[in-house]
């Protein structure tokens, strides 16, 4: 009877095993598909740092007990996914950021500010995020700022925060490029690039319905003798309320899964969907840029994504060039939700990288240092 449970016991465990790698390779192809069809297998790569976990814990658990055959089945799948483990985790530990930085570095912010948390002006300046938001903004001492969800008010809103004015004088940002996109009320709301060099040129393309009203802007920066193009973009969200975020936990502490998800997954299948129009737009826009690019933007989605290797396509990501660890960006929901990114054109050479981890907006500030490779 005891071999008999034994034998049970482990034809269990190695059907779990295949079950689990099926599903952690359906994961790893995720980024090849086009959400727009293949949307149900997105969903798989969002779950891709749990089921890596799990694959991991099956490969350590058969050599443990001394079944070095059967944890062939989860080392074909790690090398099977190796280039989705390789986005998803960065291998260069690093010392502190140095502030200090030579005349031809050009050191460069992406920040999802959240409309700066305060939109309306308040005389509490103690408890301001917004000034503490603007404290650590200046001292980064960048020269480009690509911000997004920045929020401004226009002249005849007095009792709205002018978000423009106090980085162009006391932060000296003299050219700034803002597609003045309305929010409604008068207000202004979208993505914003601020520069210590220069514009010579710029633009924006918006993208279609039915996606959300976001923007591709660029500015192209007189850099010394040399012309760059820094490109900034905000991607469709999941728009998930308050409401969602309760099911959410209810769902963490124990209630039914199929109840508490009633509509969430219809938001991320939409935001699969609507994303992947502009992702394809963001695409083919970079692919005809004249000049050496930098791109900065929130993306809402994951290194094991569709959004992510299609825009990135051979540009370098700053983060896994000089970063360490999965680098979380959005301080919600999941540990492991990096969503936003510094990316550069092979013209660059990445020279340091910094996520600076407070919680002031829900995302987190990445700065890197880059060099324009001499031609």
């Amino acid at each position: 009877m005891p071999s008999k449970l034994r034998l049970f016991t482990k034809r269990f465990f190695i059907i779990c095993n295949i079950v689990v790698v099926f599903f952690f390779l359906l994961a790893c192809i995720a980024p090849s598909l086009n959400p727009q069809k293949w949307w149900f297998i997105s969903f798989f790569g969002l779950g891709f740092p749990f089921l890596l976990l799990l694959v991991l814990f099956f490969l350590i658990g058969w050599l443990i007990i001394l079944k070095p055959k059967l944890s062939l089945i989860s080392a074909v799948a790690l090398l099977l996914g190796i280039k989705s483990i390789i986005v998803f985790f960065a291998f260069h530990p690093h010392g502190a950021f140095n502030y200090a930085k030579s005349p031809q570095t050009i050191r460069i912010v992406s920040w999802n500010v959240a409309r700066f948390v305060e939109l309306k002006v308040s005389n509490n300046k103690g408890s301001q995020k917004r000034l503490k938001m603007f404290e650590q903004l200046k001292a980064q001492n960048a020269d480009v700022l690509c911000l997004q969800e920045f929020h401004t008010a226009n002249e005849a809103r007095t009792e709205f925060y002018d978000n423009i004015t106090p980085i162009q004088k006391e932060m000296g940002y003299p050219y700034y490029y803002f597609s003045f996109d309305t929010d409604g009320d008068n207000l202004f709301y979208s993505t914003i690039i601020f520069s210590r060099y220069p514009i010579v040129d710029s633009g924006f393309i918006r993208y279609p319905r039915p996606s959300l009203p976001d923007v591709l802007i660029h500015a192209d920066l007189k850099v010394n003798n040399d012309t760059i193009r820094v490109y900034a973009t905000h991607l469709q969200s999941l728009q998930l309320g308050k409401a969602d975020y309760a099911r959410i936990e209810n769902v963490k502490a124990g209630d039914s899964i199929i109840g508490s998800s009633k509509g969430i997954l219809s938001k991320i299948k939409k935001g699969f969907t609507n994303r992947s129009i502009q992702v394809n737009m963001v695409k083919d826009v970079l692919a005809v840029s004249p000049h050496p690019i930098l791109f900065c933007g929130d993306l809402n989605d994951i290194p094991n994504s569709y959004t992510y290797r299609t825009i990135k396509g051979d540009m370098q990501d700053a983060f896994l060039k000089k970063g360490f660890g999965i680098g979380r960006t959005y301080s919600g929901l999941s540990p492991t939700l990096r969503i936003d990114y510094i990316f550069a054109d092979k013209n660059f050479r990445i020279k340091q990288f910094n996520r600076i981890v407070k919680n002031l907006s829900d995302h987190y500030m990445l700065v890197a240092d880059v060099e324009l490779k001499r031609k």
